[in-house]
């Protein structure tokens, strides 16, 4: 029963991600005025692609983050005047990370499979409000036209939390004030980088905490890689200026090895 419902939620998650991606979209102009590099991409911009009109976040661990929708997107932007344009080119090097939840104390949501009322803390974690009472005290008489339909496949996006059993357990104000930026809510944090080299990996041991992400980038002209010494992960083949990012979400120690030059060896240990 259990490894049913992880392969259903894991399936679930994934088709989400694949939707996402060209479920948001907004009308394109004629042509972009000009084309960002990705090395003047900053944490916390928003970017698109020259073919496909899709906006997703820059977050600071430097995935991009996709917003599901526009009322997603409308929760913490107020227009796109923001937006950079990058090559399509670039935008594929960019590795997606997952999806954007609403912003919390914005608005309440609700999926068409269950009758339930949410509200949304950091982090994605939702709180099903346990009356129509506590929802006008907490949104005011026109609580129920404050609530937006969330698709059931991008449900999986959310962590369920505790029951909003009276009305001081939750704070909207605060919420929106916490949520400073996207970074903030979904807590992420710059990589840390491990060059490759011709003469092998930049940090061949790096110490992390849980949760942290590595980005390896390859600083040679020729190819490279990197293979953890037991198969379970690998960066694949990392061209000149290429980079892969991972994270990093158990304690442990995890060896790797350059694909190209088994020779060259490093070593992340989680702690």
């Amino acid at each position: 029963m259990t490894k049913t419902m992880t392969q259903v939620s894991a399936i679930a998650l994934l088709v989400a991600l694949m939707a996402a991606s060209s479920l948001f979209a907004f009308s394109k102009p004629a042509q972009a005025a000009s084309l960002t590099a990705l090395s003047n991409l900053h944490a916390g911009d928003l970017i698109r692609g020259e073919t496909f009109s899709a906006v997703y976040y820059y977050g600071a661990d430097g995935f991009r983050y996709v917003f599901p929708n526009d009322k997603a997107y409308f929760t913490w932007y107020k227009d796109f005047n923001s937006v950079k344009w990058v090559s399509d080119a670039n935008l594929t090097k960019i590795q997606i990370g997952g999806n954007v939840t609403y912003k919390p104390g914005v608005k309440m949501i609700k999926i068409n499979s269950d009758p339930r009322v949410y509200v949304v803390s950091s982090g994605g974690v939702i709180h099903p409000i346990g009356s129509e009472a506590i929802a006008s005290a907490l949104y005011g008489a026109t609580w129920n036209k404050q609530i937006d339909d969330v698709s059931d496949g991008f449900f999986p996006n959310y962590v369920m939390g505790g029951s909003i059993d009276v009305a001081s357990m939750y704070d909207p104000a605060a919420e929106k004030a916490d949520a400073e930026n996207i970074n903030v809510d979904k807590n992420l944090s710059a990589a840390a980088i491990i060059n490759i080299s011709d003469s092998g990996f930049s940090q061949p041991t790096l110490t992390i905490s849980v949760g942290t992400a590595v980005k390896f980038v390859n600083t040679a002209v020729t190819v490279h890689g990197a293979s953890a010494d037991d198969g379970s992960w690998g960066t694949g083949s990392l061209y000149s200026g290429d980079a892969f990012s991972k994270y990093f979400k158990k304690a442990g120690t995890y060896s790797y090895h350059d694909k190209y030059d088994a020779s060259k060896k490093g070593t992340i240990v989680v702690l």
